[in-house]
């Protein structure tokens, strides 16, 4: 539709809003619905990227969010096309990612006569997202500075937008009003701040335990200078890794799935006299971690972005507030004292070490262990759901945080090639490793085709044991036969190579550290296929 210097189109409106916003890509597979959204989102200076699944893309939109701090965005055309999405965007809205959903929709009037494609798309949505909308040409400018603020503010999560077809095309002013302004930061105050100083100054074993808020807020550094203040370890939730860089000694690193290293990390936390819990949600936690403290007889502060209401444990103190700012409070004016002279901290740190050997000659450590040696200290990983996601959680060094990209809260398969291809979309210039199992390879392996198409290098490594392992193993333990979980071995580097990228098949530390190196300095991606055994994770998460 053609506009007037003065006008623009609604879509025109939503796309430039997300250009101010820092988004320079999206993500999704066009239908007739959403032709007049691409145009506008690559008129406006955001790259539209074609992906074979919209599954898919959701996950690179997040890649992209990690590296750039700029909300992702999707791109779905009604119906289907919305529904292929909505794993990824209910796996944003638990993981605190900021992913901007634009669907084609059928004009409200066609939908009352017409039925083909038509379905409630918000009733799908607003489950799953913070919000969702319908544009309207008269609010197409509100409704985009609503989606980016909602979506980025307090917790961040998903927003949906329906944008009916011909509301795409309708002329709306080309002046924007001004945008909502972002809130400061809110710091505790009051008689509970001044019990949770007293605490602090009496402590003799505080422990953190640090989560999704902290990390979206950026508090790494406030977090280790507190740390290192008054001498508390830190222990992570897996997405949060690396807040405090993970050869720092304080650090116990990340948690959340692996009994094994429970059996070593929770008796530290039931031994503590004061548990400051820092943006903290136990949603990426598992069942484990059900009432591991005890609020009658220890000390437990909580600092988030919202109240948590899932009663999977309880503090003595909850503050709403940023996570810097907290602690900032928190500390002024108490002075450090000595913690942890039981010497229980470092025997700890010693045990996590033995129980998660590297020495082995080949198997799952071994490939973490190679792969963590060779690939240079600046690489960024990303890792799909699986009994190598929990091994890799523990054995994986992060040195930054968003070091390690993974599914946390909703644990979702076939996330680690479109995460390091949205990742090294947006940071070219750092290598990029994806940690995949063989089944969650399968799940999408069509998006190779999308890595060479844009020109990308990731090196994806595939464990390869033809088995769903993790459930195997839940299988095993309960004493249930062999059933559903086995599937054919297939030649993964070749695969990889008939996408347009190189191939290798290791068996050795040698071959996989001869791979890397050349993966290193490949001119497209790679496929590394580690052939493991059965059961090579029994004993070991």
């Amino acid at each position: 539709m053609a506009t007037s210097s003065s006008t623009i189109r609604a879509a025109d409106a939503l796309a430039r809003r997300l250009y101010h916003a820092g988004c320079r890509y999206a993500f999704g597979m066009p239908g007739g619905e959403v032709l007049t959204l691409v145009d506008a989102l690559e008129d406006a200076g955001i790259r539209f990227v074609l992906a074979k699944h919209e599954n898919a893309a959701a996950f690179m939109a997040e890649g992209t969010y990690h590296r750039t701090g700029a909300p992702g965005i999707l791109v779905a055309t009604v119906g289907p096309g919305a529904l292929n999405g909505i794993n990824a965007v209910a796996n944003a809205h638990q993981d605190r990612v900021p992913l901007i959903v634009l669907a084609g929709c059928v004009d409200a009037d066609e939908a009352q006569t017409y039925t083909h494609q038509v379905l409630d798309q918000q009733a799908v949505f607003r489950p799953i997202t913070k919000a969702s909308f319908s544009l309207v040409p008269g609010a197409a400018h509100v409704i985009a500075d609503k989606a980016v603020g909602i979506a980025t503010e307090g917790r961040p999560g998903p927003v949906h937008i329906d944008v009916p077809i011909s509301v795409a095309d309708a002329a709306v002013p080309a002046a924007a009003p001004p945008h909502r302004a972002k809130a400061a930061p809110t710091a505790p105050s009051g008689p509970d701040l001044a019990t949770a100083r007293q605490w602090l100054a009496e402590a003799q074993r505080p422990v953190m335990v640090v989560g999704l808020d902290a990390m979206v807020e950026e508090a790494g550094p406030a977090l280790q200078s507190f740390a290192e203040t008054y001498n508390v370890p830190v222990v992570t939730t897996y997405k949060a890794k690396g807040l405090l860089p993970e050869d720092h000694t304080l650090s116990l690193g990340g948690a959340g799935l692996s009994p094994l290293a429970d059996t070593h990390l929770l008796p530290l936390l039931q031994d503590a006299d004061l548990i400051l819990c820092l943006g903290y949600d136990p949603i990426e936690m598992r069942i484990g971690w059900r009432d591991i403290w005890d609020p009658t007889r220890q000390r437990v502060i909580d600092i988030t972005a919202e109240p948590n209401h899932h009663y999977m444990h309880q503090a003595s103190l909850s503050f709403i507030a940023d996570c810097a700012a907290s602690l900032g409070a928190l500390s002024d004016g108490v002075t450090p004292r000595k913690t942890w002279e039981n010497g229980r901290l470092q025997a700890t740190k010693d045990a996590l070490a033995q129980a998660f050997p590297t020495a082995e000659d080949w198997g799952p450590a071994a490939i973490m262990d190679t792969c963590r040696k060779v690939l240079p200290r600046d690489t960024l990983a990303t890792v799909d759901s699986g009994a190598h996601r929990i091994l890799l959680s523990q054995m994986w060094a992060c040195y930054e945080p968003r070091g390690l990209t993974q599914s946390t809260a909703l644990c979702t398969m076939g996330c680690a090639i479109p995460l390091a291809m949205g990742t090294k979309l947006a940071s070219p210039e750092r290598p990029v490793v994806g940690f995949c199992g063989d089944a969650g390879f399968l799940m999408v392996a069509g998006e190779l085709s999308t890595a060479a198409e844009l020109g990308l290098t990731p090196i994806i490594v595939v464990f390869v044991d033809a088995s769903l392992a993790l459930i195997e193993l839940k299988q095993r333990s309960r004493q249930m036969k062999n059933r559903g979980v086995d599937f054919a071995k297939h030649d993964f580097a070749a695969i990889g190579k008939a996408f347009g990228g190189a191939g290798h098949t290791v068996t050795s530390r040698a071959e996989l550290e001869a791979a890397l190196k050349s993966a290193l300095t490949a001119d497209t991606f790679t496929v590394i296929a580690a052939v493991i055994d059965r059961g090579a994770y029994d004993g070991r998460i």
